[in-house]
């Protein structure tokens, strides 16, 4: 039975005991290693416009200074060259309510948005 020890560039001491072919097998996996950790993977920032930083800027213009219908919201993004859905639009308006962004209001029966 053959032994080994092997330490490597990051300062790791490795002991092996086994077979010549085996020892061998070992220090050849570690030279076909690259040097350094695992490669790491590059989060990449997508071009995308999300639509609660739509709604931000639309507050930071003052376009809620007076209580606006989803509907209008809708069209203010819509000039802006954002097309969405009143489907998707609603739950956006709700988390900023959630968060303190808005506020909302009922009024005739219908939820208008102010800042």
């Amino acid at each position: 039975m053959a032994k080994a020890q092997i330490t490597t560039p990051e300062g790791f001491k490795i002991n092996i005991e086994g077979t010549p072919k085996e020892i061998s097998a070992v220090v050849e996996d570690l030279k076909d290693k690259p040097k350094g950790a695992e490669p790491t993977r590059r989060r990449v920032k997508s071009g995308r416009v999300l639509s609660g930083d739509l709604i931000a800027s639309l507050k930071d213009g003052g376009f809620f200074k007076k209580p606006k219908e989803l509907a209008s919201v809708k069209s203010a993004l819509e000039e802006m060259g954002h097309h969405y859905p009143v489907t998707t639009l609603s739950p956006v308006m709700l988390r900023q309510v959630r968060r303190r962004n808005l506020r909302r209001i009922r009024e005739k029966g219908r939820w208008l948005y102010t800042g």
